[in-house]
């Protein structure tokens, strides 16, 4: 189920505004009341993310600057880079060097919510848990990692070191090591959900209706959001082959191309956005 606030945020134009008919008619595409869309709005508003001029359909919701902070949230339009790193990957433009990289940090528990913080950071960059306070990542992350824990305050925390040689418990070959400290299964499962979306069979979705073309790309764009941002984005060296995540993304490069040929070109800024994102290098 989408949620009703996403679909605000990815109605929102090129000017910052949200047409309220459009914004009922998508809504009710994707299966929601009409006061689903009402009490959204209303706590939009007063959390003074959108201002409102008008009333009921004929209204015009208007974004405010707390609102795109809010979107962040959201699995609306992921990093552009993070996922343009993933389309060079899928075209062989991003081969692995075999070097493991490691992060380990000891941060006091009168710092436990900076500790948390880097904690989700590294998470959040791909890496995963080896044992506490420990973390692997295929990528090389440690310019993102030591940013934020300077703005943390407990750089004197982290060590960062790299390594070609990494044993997880007796486990060495790279391939079992990703199998075994990376969740691909569930991984694989996302995005399978967003192929069948892009190709055209997203099952329970989206009813026919004004509202469903527009309904459709919310949806494609949540089930992409979805899928890639707990991706950590592993090599394909150290994937299954065919991976389901190459074969999501290139579908869904190719759907949205559809959907923006045909959108109106005043349409919502969510087309110009995943344009930009999804479209493979040369």
């Amino acid at each position: 189920m989408v949620p009703t606030r996403l679909v605000v945020h990815a109605l929102v134009r090129e000017d910052g505004s949200v047409d309220a008919a459009e914004l009922y008619e998508v809504a009710a595409a994707l299966g929601m009341t009409d006061q689903q869309v009402r009490l959204c709005v209303k706590r939009l508003a007063a959390e003074g993310r959108f201002t409102q001029e008008g009333r009921g359909r004929r209204a015009v919701l208007r974004l405010t600057g707390a609102a795109d902070a809010a979107a962040a949230g959201l699995p609306l339009v992921p990093e552009v880079d993070f996922v343009r790193h993933a389309y060079r990957q899928d075209g062989g433009l991003e081969p692995w060097d075999g070097v493991w990289h490691l992060y380990a940090f000891a941060v006091p528990e009168s710092a436990r919510t900076a500790r948390d913080a880097l904690r989700d950071t590294l998470t959040a960059l791909g890496a995963a848990p080896v044992q506490g306070g420990l973390y692997v990542t295929p990528n090389d992350i440690g310019a993102y990692v030591r940013a934020r824990a300077a703005e943390l305050g407990v750089s004197d925390g982290l060590t960062c070191l790299s390594s070609r040689d990494l044993t997880v418990g007796g486990t060495t070959d790279p391939v079992a090591l990703a199998a075994r400290l990376w969740p691909l299964e569930e991984i694989a499962g996302r995005y399978a959900a967003l192929h069948a979306l892009a190709a055209g069979s997203p099952g329970p979705g989206p009813a026919d209706g004004p509202g469903a073309p527009l309904a459709h790309a919310v949806t494609l764009a949540a089930a992409f959001g979805e899928a890639m941002l707990p991706d950590p984005l592993l090599p394909p060296e150290l994937l299954p082959d065919p991976w389901p995540g190459a074969v999501a993304r290139a579908a869904a490069a190719t759907a949205w191309a559809r959907l923006r040929s045909a959108a109106d070109p005043d349409g919502p800024r969510l087309f110009r956005l995943y344009a930009e994102a999804v479209t493979p290098p040369p």
